[in-house]
């Protein structure tokens, strides 16, 4: 039987922010259409490609996708044309402004999306708008550790040197990263490591397949992370397994540090954190004996309200022992979304601009407004986290929302509470290509590309910029993300600050706008990614490499040192206890990604996990008198969920852990906390008190 090739695709796949390269390949037989997917190398993944990057292509080409502008007209979504839909959206957000003031209008972003789609959104905000109310979920994925990375390093990039130095490394940290879940084409460089002698050590709650590989598990209590690092950090200042050649000519803060530790004791660090004492000093005195060593961080640790400390006190680790800046040794935040690197370094989040430039800094006002071609006095202010901005949703602060790619209902702490004021918007706008839970609430639906179809660049973990070129039509009437921006603008007057044709003149504004900024992107061109297959930023000009490793000489901080500082072992804001005797814990399965509006339409994928789930010690449930497999209601003090019971020796018997993929009744967020970092605002979705019971039981 003939078997004709109808299309080739080269593209990236649109998941997490290892970034594989893949190509599908589309056939037709007997007027039946198949796919088939083949890793491409790439520098990262080395080639390979998970579960979700092989089904990717599924939700991008399902039936279910939006494919016109729906415009909500007594209760029911009509489809009509471009022209009504940016006239309505004009009308009420110029409408709302005039009515309440400027920053009455809000936009978030998401961390999926492109670097040319980030920094137009930031732009759109800022001078279509003139709104200071801008941010994005990215704020939720590594806002601790670029908090942590700012302070200590003087900058913040993903990891600090090459992944391929992974399998250089005598001894590397895993502090709340379940790599072989949720970034699984990355497991042959642990693998490898552990071939070539590297003693690996997890810092984990569950024992994930993660944990599993490692040398050494600490079971850690949820939100006592900073507290183990004190342990960790006795250990080794107490053997002096210190640097203090480093320590003196490259940091600051050591002799603070030194006076704190020596105020802890290892007995009641384990006594808090729930490791015992005997695994501590082995831990410390792996990391410290060491000749070299790498500490990757994940949301485990970040996603708490003191996550950009944590961060801090492992880095802390780091400089103690002069681990950084060398083969083999550094630090990296393992990014979970495609572009959350990326997302925030060009103007997503609500105090930056372009380049990793501050929106408070008069000089980087007036530089970004002179690529902009306006007025540095017409630029807003400051606005307010993502959570804050749902809060001010909620007040009726802000009465109009500009949505794209993301799904607030679902991925924000305390969901009740933010659908509710979502309900409150006088309008609201959602540009994405699925009906996620929150585009229901819309009054417009603006149909946009899938990764298939969007050509832009990604940063990937590392900080390396990639090329993802279209390699398909978008369906019906979609368009690329920067054009529903460029279109919107100029239906608000701004055309001529929006007139671009595509993502390489995006780009080529871009470069200038982060120029002599902390993310320099001025020497990377769309002909040099194409060329070399990914570029790391910093790259000031186009004859530069690209620095691959961070630190070899001196920090990007005024002095030219790192700055440490002491960390206090505290107990998380939300104690497990009374009614509520459990620590919820949150994350992610290998199947899923995010809020599951992607995944879910992938029949392959719903096939491998179609229902939430919360996993629970034998133990406990044996107490609790829960059944494996049955349904149960999980409740905290902001609401509850129903699930089925997965019974698991992998978890501590305080714990509880849920997945975070599924909305409506299984949507954990339902129960997590509002707590925020005060640094960074990141939520503490990791630490929440909570209870168990069988669904017929009453409260």
């Amino acid at each position: 039987m003939e078997t004709a090739v109808k299309t080739v695709m080269e593209t990236q796949c649109p998941f997490c922010s290892v970034q594989c390269k893949m190509t599908v390949t589309e056939t037709e037989e007997q007027g039946h259409t198949t796919y088939h997917v083949a890793p491409k190398q790439n520098a990262a993944s080395e080639g390979r490609l998970c579960i979700k990057g092989m089904n990717a292509y599924q939700h991008a080409l399902t039936g279910e996708r939006i494919t016109e502008p729906l415009m909500k007209k007594n209760g029911e979504f009509v489809p009509v044309s471009w022209e009504e839909a940016y006239k309505q959206i004009a009308e009420r957000f110029t409408a709302l402004q005039h009515q309440f003031g400027r920053d009455t209008i809000g936009v978030y972003g998401g961390g999926s999306l492109t670097n040319e789609t980030s920094y137009t959104l930031g732009k759109f905000a800022r001078v279509a708008l003139q709104t200071k109310y801008i941010d994005y979920n990215g704020r939720f994925c590594m806002s601790a550790a670029a908090a942590a990375g700012n302070k200590a390093f003087g900058i913040d990039r993903g990891l600090t040197n090459p992944l391929s130095e992974v399998r250089e490394s005598d001894c590397l940290i895993l502090a709340g990263t379940n790599i072989a879940e949720c970034q699984p084409t990355l497991m042959p460089y642990f693998r490898d490591a552990k071939e070539n002698g590297t003693f690996i050590l997890v810092i984990d709650p569950r024992s994930t397949a993660t944990a599993e590989m490692a040398d050494m598990h600490l079971k850690v209590k949820p939100g006592t992370d900073a507290a183990l690092a004190n342990g960790l950090l006795k250990v080794i200042i107490d053997n002096g397994y210190i640097d203090k050649a480093f320590l003196a000519a490259r940091t600051t803060g050591f002799e603070e540090i030194k006076a704190h530790i020596d105020s802890c004791k290892i007995e009641e660090i384990a006594a808090l954190t729930g490791v015992p004492q005997e695994d501590i000093e082995r831990a410390g005195r792996k990391f410290g004996q060491a000749a070299s060593g790498m500490i990757l961080t994940a949301r485990g640790v970040e996603q708490q309200t003191d996550g950009s400390l944590a961060v801090r006190n492992f880095i802390n680790l780091l400089l103690t022992t002069g681990k950084i800046g060398k083969r083999g040794s550094g630090y990296g935040a393992v990014t979970g979304q495609a572009n959350g690197q990326g997302g925030r370094e060009h103007g997503q989040k609500a105090d930056q601009l372009p380049g990793y430039r501050s929106i408070e800094n008069e000089e980087h006002r007036a530089y970004i407004a002179k690529i902009w071609g306006v007025d540095a006095e017409s630029l807003p202010g400051k606005g307010v986290s993502a959570y804050e901005m749902m809060e001010k949703v909620h007040a009726q602060e802000i009465r109009g929302l500009f949505l794209m790619g993301s799904n607030p209902i679902v991925s924000n702490p305390n969901a009740n509470f933010v659908e509710e004021g979502l309900r409150k918007l006088d309008f609201l706008v959602v540009a994405d290509m699925l009906f996620s839970e929150t585009a229901q609430l819309a009054d417009v639906i603006l149909p946009a590309a899938a990764y298939l179809e969007n050509t832009g660049t990604l940063t990937n973990l590392e900080g390396r910029v990639l090329l993802r070129e279209a390699a398909r039509p978008a369906p019906g009437l979609a368009k690329q993300d920067w054009e529903i921006l460029s279109d919107i603008a100029a239906s608000l007057g701004k055309a001529a600050h929006f007139s671009y044709t595509d993502a390489e003149g995006i780009f080529e504004e871009l470069r200038l706008a982060s120029k002599g900024g902390i993310a320099d992107y001025y020497g990377i061109t769309y002909d040099r990614l194409r060329k070399e297959e990914g570029v790391y930023w910093p790259c000031p000009s186009p004859e530069h490499p690209g620095e691959a490793r961070l630190f070899e000489a001196s920090f990007p901080r005024p002095d030219g040192r790192a700055a440490m500082v002491p960390v206090p072992n505290e107990f998380p804001k939300e104690q497990a206890g009374g009614d509520y005797p459990l620590y919820l814990t949150t994350g992610r399965v290998l199947g899923h990604y995010l809020t599951g509006v992607q995944t879910h339409q992938s029949p392959t994928l719903e096939a491998q996990q179609f229902e939430s789930f919360v996993e629970i010690h034998p133990k406990t449930a044996r107490r609790l008198k829960i059944k494996d497999d049955s349904l149960v209601k999980v409740r905290s003090r902001r609401g509850e969920v129903v699930v089925r019971s997965k019974l698991t020796a992998s978890i501590r018997e305080d714990t509880i852990f849920m997945p975070m993929h599924w909305d409506g009744i299984q949507n954990v967020n339902k129960l997590t906390s509002e707590a925020l970092d005060p640094a960074c605002k990141m939520p503490g979705f990791k630490v929440c008190a909570a209870m168990v019971t069988p669904l017929s039981a009453r409260y």
